[in-house]
């Protein structure tokens, strides 16, 4: 007994050590105060995503119309994200169409919500994600993307670290849990990336998997996969599309998200299937 004691001690031990190392390897790569930020556009690049040409910018400078960019010592100029949609809301003012510049629901548009799954990993669904959301921020969309992977890959690319962020909540299952559930704007984060928001996600999310049974066998919870839609539409104003990346598998998350869905995009792995010998 006492030999089993002595091992005990000694895997106790090492595991606080192990603890006590992947938490200084995290804080040194992820300090709590540690934000990430958005790099700025040549003037070349803030044209093509305008549809402008590089000389109408130029003349937009000098003529004090627009927002100032960043001007280097070579005389490039150097425009944010931030500049860009308000470059759009300038050049909206003469369009000769609505949302030629300015995208966006128009008249009785309703909020899109696509969802982007597969139930098999490593098909390269949380880097669709990203960059679908990213690239329709930057094209003047206003994007809520939304983490449904336990695992959090989504989360962590935008500036928002589970392990230091949300240890008290904060992910869409606070949203949609059956008990008590908060406002889907409570849970909504802000980024870095211009005309994008969040909501995280963590280990919370496994909860929903897990009440959902007890929800159906007491039958007093409504259906389970209207709580993503019906979350959803408290922000539907908010919002032109919504991005949300789902669990690697059919659970009761993926298929509330799908029941949400208005698309679906399904990733594939990039590979043919090997012929059996």
């Amino acid at each position: 007994m006492d030999e089993q004691e002595d091992i005990n001690a000694v895997i106790r031990q090492h595991s606080e050590w192990l603890a006590n190392q992947l938490h200084a390897q995290r804080e040194s790569l992820f300090p709590p105060d540690a934000s990430k930020q958005m790099r700025k556009f040549t003037s070349g690049e803030a044209a093509t995503l305008l549809g402008v040409n590089d000389s109408y910018l130029r003349k937009l400078h000098l003529d004090g119309k627009g927002p100032s960019p960043e001007v280097t010592s070579g005389n490039r100029r150097l425009y944010s994200a931030h500049n860009i949609a308000d470059l759009r809301v300038l050049l909206e003012k003469t369009a000769r169409k609505p949302g030629d510049y300015l995208p966006g629901r128009r008249g009785d548009d309703h909020m899109q919500i696509i969802g982007v799954m597969n139930f098999k990993g490593g098909s390269g669904k949380t880097t669709t994600s990203a960059h679908l959301a990213q690239y329709l921020a930057l094209q003047g969309y206003r994007v809520l993307g939304i983490d449904l992977d336990p695992q959090a890959s989504f989360t962590a690319l935008h500036g928002v670290q589970p392990e230091f962020d949300l240890f008290e909540g904060g992910t869409l299952y606070d949203a949609i849990r059956y008990d008590d559930p908060l406002p889907l704007s409570a849970v909504i984060q802000k980024t870095y990336f211009t005309n994008l928001d969040i909501v995280p996600g963590n280990l919370d999310l496994m909860e929903f998997e897990h009440d959902t049974p007890n929800a159906l066998l007491r039958r007093d919870s409504g259906l389970f996969f209207t709580r993503v839609g019906n979350a959803l539409a408290e922000v539907e104003q908010d919002y032109d599309v919504v991005v949300i990346d789902c669990p690697p598998q059919l659970g009761y998350l993926t298929m509330s998200a799908l029941s949400a869905a208005t698309a679906v995009l399904v990733t594939v792995h990039p590979q043919m299937l090997g012929k059996s010998r």
